[in-house]
């Protein structure tokens, strides 16, 4: 991968969450700039993984849709309560 080189972008913040920042950063000894392309970063691999999940969701739920295939709420917790009693219980089969 190529290395890649950081590019300035503007924001406009309320002075106080600006003068708030500045005093987070002071306590911490790191810049202004630092603590938000870390909150900015944070944000992004959060959000990334959200919408991981989200897409997870909505292919699972098509795939029920097409093939109607699930299992229960008896059935998944009686597994669970396998799994939690120590046993290496496989999961139970999917059913229409």
């Amino acid at each position: 991968m190529a290395a890649t080189h950081p590019h300035p972008v503007a924001i406009k913040i309320d002075q106080d969450i600006k003068d708030r920042l500045k005093r987070l950063a002071e306590a911490r000894h790191r810049t202004p700039h630092w603590l938000m392309r870390e909150a900015i970063q944070q944000y992004v691999e959060r959000e990334e993984q959200r919408e991981s999940y989200r897409q997870d969701g909505i292919r699972a739920w098509n795939e029920y849709r097409t093939n109607g295939l699930h299992l229960d709420h008896e059935e998944v917790d009686a597994w669970l309560a396998q799994l939690e009693a120590g046993l290496d219980a496989e999961p139970p089969e999917c059913h229409d």
